[in-house]
């Protein structure tokens, strides 16, 4: 089995979520080594969350799991990027299929691509 290399990252590396079939980069997220293995074991994405210090299976509130199809390794063993399907279209937990909606304009402003969607509002109901 490969051996990633959590010592780099203090215990934590970078985990890169793709759709599978666009190729579109949905979110970055980071992993540790329960993650990981629990990541394996279920075949959905699980990652560590960083602010609540806790592991996090994406889409455990929402609904909008990620169904890991696919998953590579960087040449070092410190990058993860699982191709996924993801249930209910949005990756982003303001709404938006990407976490990526947000398109630095030349002048440094920024354009929203796309529309939520569903609303984080009714959904975690914040």
């Amino acid at each position: 089995m490969i051996e990633l290399d959590f010592n780099k990252g203090n215990g934590l590396l970078p985990a890169i979520a793709q759709e599978e079939t666009s190729g579109e980069v949905l979110m970055l997220a980071y992993i540790n080594e329960a993650s990981w293995k629990k990541s394996l074991e279920t075949g959905e994405a699980h990652y560590w969350s960083r602010s609540r210090k806790e592991i996090w299976h994406k889409g455990g509130t929402s609904g909008n799991v990620q169904k890991i199809r696919e998953i590579r390794v960087d040449c070092d063993n410190d990058t993860v990027l699982f191709k996924v399907v993801q249930v209910g279209g949005a990756a982003c937990h303001t709404g938006h299929k990407s976490c990526f909606h947000k398109k630095v304009d030349g002048d440094g402003s920024f354009t929203i691509i796309g529309e939520p969607i569903f609303d984080p509002r009714k959904v975690y109901g914040k």
